[in-house]
């Protein structure tokens, strides 16, 4: 199954542990001790997700108890999600897990930005090839020595100039789309800004060399 398509679902961990608003401090720092992880999600009698305590938090609010000091709302994602969207959304809001949960919002399970990496960490060479060959060569027709391309983590960065402006947002927009792309950072620049002008009259191959 292609990763872009694969679930949250089928990737999370469902033991999961979590903390209640009425927690203690001294508790709950306890926990993340002894899982050796760096965040709990917090969980009201419902099983419904309510926030989410992490190790900033515990060391910011000494003495006060899980209600006190965590973030809310939790940053969620439910189980039917794809994974690159999860990935998405954790680059998005610079978190390192997200509380998964079902259709009537309870727990079910965590997902970490590790678990999600691995998805992707397999197939860094291999985005970078489908970039140069699909994207470059393929569909715009560049040689696929025209940009520099950096794939980490799922991260890519394309990097160099190319001719005009619109080829730079297309590269953008078409590497976006490439499976296993979690973001692209653009450090492209252009030769000509053709944003304003028609290009109708132009055909791919013009002015590249």
């Amino acid at each position: 199954m292609a990763m872009k398509h694969m679930k949250v679902g089928g990737l999370m961990t469902d033991d999961v542990v979590s903390a209640i608003p009425a927690m203690s401090f001294r508790d709950a720092a306890k926990i993340l001790a002894e899982h050796d992880i760096s965040g709990l999600p917090v969980v009201d009698d419902d099983d419904h997700v309510v926030g989410v305590v992490s190790e900033s938090d515990l060391l910011a609010h000494r003495e006060l108890t899980v209600r006190d000091m965590m973030t809310r709302p939790a940053i969620t994602v439910h189980a039917e999600e794809t994974v690159a969207d999860a990935a998405r959304l954790m680059v998005r809001r610079g978190v390192e897990r997200l509380p998964v949960v079902d259709e009537e919002e309870r727990l079910v399970g965590i997902v970490t930005r590790r678990d999600l990496l691995y998805v992707y960490l397999r197939p860094d060479a291999e985005i970078r090839r489908r970039i140069h060959e699909d994207v470059l060569s393929d569909a715009m027709d560049l040689p696929t020595d025209a940009v520099d391309v950096h794939v980490l983590d799922g991260v890519a960065t394309l990097a160099g100039r190319v001719p005009r402006r619109t080829q730079a947002r297309m590269l953008v927009e078409l590497t976006e789309r490439v499976d296993g792309v979690v973001a692209v950072v653009d450090r492209l620049s252009s030769q000509e800004d053709d944003t304003r002008l028609s290009s109708a009259t132009r055909t791919p191959h013009d002015s590249l060399w």
